[in-house]
């Protein structure tokens, strides 16, 4: 009896499977490989591949295709081709190269696909999202009039930047542009700005460097950071900043704020003309390919501020570009500047000078400008842009000799006080109510009876004091609205009485 149930249990079992059989022809997409090396690998045999989808290797190897041609395909791999040879197999996936995304990733260091670099464990990500999405049309955008501190004063101050604003950070080598982009990071510790740091071919010393700052000084918990470094393969580099963005846009689609910062995009595009080369496309200007003006473009354009239809949400990016002997003219840069709403340029002399950050004030720009930039700051700030501009320029031409008359001598006093106003350490941003208490003193002509050396030790001590002794001033400042005239009246005599606190500075040695 027992050994007829179980006949009949089988029976039914291979019914079942056998009703699940689906009869019929099928079809597969099978290419083949033709050559390999250098990270890219040329197929044959797949003409329906598309433009960017993905195909299998086999084992978990995967690739794109980069270019597609009459008889066979440029695709860019995303492992090492050590394991793959000519006449291996290719598998057309009719899928596109997707990330994970989602609040899983927060506070973690990744791989451009999503994969985890850090000691954090397996990554379950809520859902995954293609590397390439199209931007938000016009009609889905809304104007950019948000503030977004980036905590270095003189940005702030002269260069205001607005949620959704895409400002690009130039200058030469080792002149503080990726300092400037992790203070913006920094900045966002207290509020519920969602940050993504892409690191593109960039030294893994340095990127260390900013993850133990981001880990120390800022909130980890609300960064992510993606990682593609020079040992990787072309096609992870990438797909670097793409995949970044793809992270980003998840907040940015739930009503969210995200910063991105891609560090940096000469050195992605010097990888788009090495895939490009190795691929067999016709090289223009520079060696870079025809396509790589529209390759930057289409991503920067996917920053954006969200109209309240789609969430009001914003994606706000901060791409940075290395350019050789100061030389703005150069292709990728002027691509760049071209694309973005403005530009951050660090100048190497005021560097070396130890002007930091060495934000040149004569050719930076922000073309979002003042809408942007929260009230008390800007009624603060007043004339200080043309006055350092004037400084900047009475100094130059002191420098050949005679005496200036007395009003001439003021403004070179002023003007050395703002200057050092704006001289900042690293890692160090300020908030709003110390830039407002700061640029406030600084107009008022505070700073005009100290010596220069003597701000340094103030610049700290401002925000503290109007916090401590007028509460309700400093609730005030820290909202962004514009202040009263009697707010500004008491803001300055809250700012003489600090002075007034302070030990006489020691005179000068002769």
């Amino acid at each position: 009896m027992l050994e007829a149930d179980s006949t009949s249990d089988w029976l039914t079992a291979a019914r079942t499977r056998l009703g699940d059989i689906v009869s019929g022809p099928s079809t597969e997409r099978i290419g083949r490989v033709e050559d390999v090396g250098d990270g890219v690998a040329l197929v044959s045999g797949l003409p329906d591949a598309r433009l960017d989808e993905l195909l299998s290797f086999g084992n978990g190897r995967y690739g794109f295709a980069h270019s597609l041609e009459e008889k066979r395909i440029g695709c860019v791999l995303l492992d090492d081709d050590s394991t793959i040879e000519a006449g291996a197999p290719v598998h057309g996936t009719a899928e596109v190269v997707s990330v994970p995304v989602g609040e899983a990733l927060l506070g973690r260091v990744v791989d451009p696909l999503g994969r985890p670099l850090d000691d954090g464990g397996p990554i379950d990500a809520q859902a995954r999202l293609p590397i390439e999405r199209p931007a938000p049309g016009i009609i889905d955008r809304a104007l950019v009039v948000q503030p977004i501190q980036t905590g270095t004063l003189a940005i702030d101050t002269l260069f205001p930047l607005g949620r959704g604003q895409r400002e690009l950070i130039v200058g030469d080598r080792a002149t503080g542009k990726t300092t400037v982009a992790v203070d913006t990071i920094l900045a966002q510790k207290s509020n519920e700005m969602i940050c993504v740091y892409v690191a593109v071919g960039q030294k893994t010393s340095s990127v260390q460097r900013v993850i133990d700052t981001i880990r120390k000084r800022g909130n980890p918990e609300r960064c992510i950071i993606v990682v593609a470094r020079p040992a990787e393969t072309p096609g992870l580099r990438w797909i670097a900043p793409f995949a970044g963005f793809s992270m980003a846009e998840y907040f940015r689609d739930r009503g969210q704020h995200a910063l991105i910062v891609i560090d940096d995009l000469s050195q992605h595009a010097a990888t788009h003309r090495e895939v490009s080369l190795l691929t067999g496309r016709a090289p223009g200007r520079e060696a870079y390919p025809g396509d790589i003006f529209y390759v930057h473009a289409r991503l920067l354009e996917r920053a954006a501020k969200l109209s309240p239809e789609k969430g009001g949400g914003s994606l706000t990016a901060l791409p940075i570009a290395e350019t050789e002997a100061g030389n703005l003219s150069a292709y990728i840069p002027t691509n760049l500047i071209s694309i973005t709403d403005g530009q951050i340029v660090l100048d190497r002399t005021l560097f070396d000078q130890g002007q930091k950050p060495a934000v040149d004030v004569g050719v930076s720009v922000s073309r979002v400008g003042g809408a942007t930039q929260a009230p008390v700051l800007r009624n603060a700030v007043s004339t200080l842009r043309l006055d350092y501009a004037q400084f900047i320029e009475l100094e130059s031409f002191t420098r050949f000799g005679g005496l200036p008359d007395a009003r001439v001598r003021q403004q070179l006093t002023r003007g050395a006080r703002i200057r050092e106003v704006l001289r900042q350490p690293p890692h160090a941003p300020l908030d709003l109510l110390e830039e407002t208490a700061l640029v406030t003193a600084s107009q008022a002509g505070l700073f005009d009876p100290l010596p220069v050396s003597a701000i340094r030790t103030l610049r700290g001590k401002f925000g503290t004091w109007v916090q401590d002794k007028t509460p309700e001033l400093g609730v005030a400042i820290s909202a962004g609205g514009a202040l009263s005239a009697d707010q500004k009246t008491a803001l300055i005599n809250a700012l003489k009485a600090c002075l007034t606190a302070q030990p006489s500075p020691p005179p000068p040695a002769s």
